[in-house]
């Protein structure tokens, strides 16, 4: 058996993959659990989607779930999605705007935006009881890239620690990112491993390779300005759009390609995407959220600055929940099948000396940010 110490000093160039059991294990998710998502950064929405007092939205990992609220104070507040009186889950819905207080369906204990304990039936006959107390912990919020998002570790670095440069990378490809609107969501169950779905999303050597929807949008690539670029916590790959192409997703484009055009992709550790494809005129979000060892939920989020969409914006949504995404989904689950198989642990990384644009560089410094949160120093 491959150790944690001899794969982690291998040469990028000549390694093998992580053994086939990182993305089945048991005991392996629990440790990604409690070493990578216990202390990560999680997407919570646009800034836009908390703009008005009361509007919130419900987010989970995992068996936690957490409300995040815009109170009247202009602040966004995020607490623990549970009533402090018997244990009872407090919102069921996913999103809203609550005017007024969270109300407990149990025993209607009513909290307040910033999770403070507002009232309590019959809390008035009980000695030494103090509202006060009885507040909802709170949760980590912080706002980066025009977008919300929380954690639960509250020692854990910053996003400005972890990931400097994104932010400007972020708006330096969407100038018009502060006035984007959610348009579109998406969600799918997909029984695969969560890395099993990163690996896939971060290189670009199966894009000539693999599906037909896959060709058609490697067709609306110039590859011979595609780069993928590796930072500590986060990596980009971006390349200009075909300029002569004249339609995508199987709209007619009605306008010339413009030199700013192009396919983008950024990913903030250890699990949150944000992308555009070429002549889309919208930005996407592509969160992988495991929901077990072999099983993950796909979040796809559509977010514009138009305010009547674009043809071609609207084609690409539908191109991606019904043709691309699915077709992607196919790829998962074929590779989760196989590395149950008998016949396979390890693979060869394609990695080229000149990190070019089909070499799987990403998918290695992915792995070694996963290998490392997981075994630390530890040489096991």
């Amino acid at each position: 058996m491959v150790t944690a110490s001899d794969w982690a000093s291998a040469d990028p160039e000549t390694a093998l993959t992580l053994p086939a059991r990182y993305f089945y294990d048991d005991e392996l998710f629990r440790l990604e659990q409690e070493r990578i998502f216990m202390s990560a950064w999680h997407l919570i929405g646009h800034t836009s989607e908390l703009g008005e007092p009361g509007a919130f939205i419900v987010r989970d990992i995992f068996d936690q779930s957490i409300v995040a609220t815009r109170g009247r104070d202009g602040r966004v507040h995020a607490f623990h999605n549970v009533c402090q009186h018997r244990g009872t889950r407090l919102v069921e819905e996913d999103r809203g705007v609550q005017k007024g207080v969270f109300r407990c369906p149990y025993h209607s204990w009513c909290y307040g935006h910033d999770g403070a304990l507002r009232s309590a039936p019959r809390s008035d006959r009980l000695k030494d009881f103090d509202k006060s107390n009885w507040s909802i912990p709170q949760v980590r919020v912080e706002k980066f890239g025009g977008f919300y998002y929380f954690n639960l570790d509250p020692n854990a670095p910053s996003m400005q620690e972890l990931f400097p440069g994104a932010d400007a990378e972020m708006r330096r490809v969407f100038p018009q990112l502060d006035s984007m609107r959610l348009v579109g969501e998406k969600d799918f169950v997909v029984p695969a491993n969560w890395k099993v779905i990163m690996d896939n999303s971060i290189e670009g050597y199966h894009f000539r390779l693999s599906g037909p929807h896959h060709v058609d949008l490697a067709d609306l690539i110039d590859f011979d300005g595609y780069t993928l670029r590796q930072y500590d916590h986060w990596w980009t790959y971006i390349g200009p759009a075909n300029q002569h192409a004249t339609e995508a997703y199987g709209a007619p484009l009605h306008r010339a390609p413009r030199k700013d055009d192009c396919f983008f992709n950024i990913g903030l550790w250890p699990h949150n995407t944000f992308y555009t494809f070429p002549f889309s005129e919208c930005l996407g979000t592509f969160l992988m959220i495991p929901l077990g060892p072999e099983k993950s939920l796909l979040r796809f989020g559509y977010y514009s600055a138009h305010e009547t969409l674009p043809e071609v914006t609207q084609a690409c949504m539908e191109w991606m929940n019904e043709k691309l995404g699915p077709e992607d989904i196919d790829l998962n689950i074929a590779v989760q099948k196989g590395v149950r198989s008998r016949g396979f642990d390890q693979g060869r990384y394609m990695i080229d000396a000149q990190r070019s644009n089909e070499s799987e560089h990403l998918v290695h410094h992915f792995h070694t940010l996963v290998h490392g949160h997981i075994h630390g120093n530890a040489g096991a």
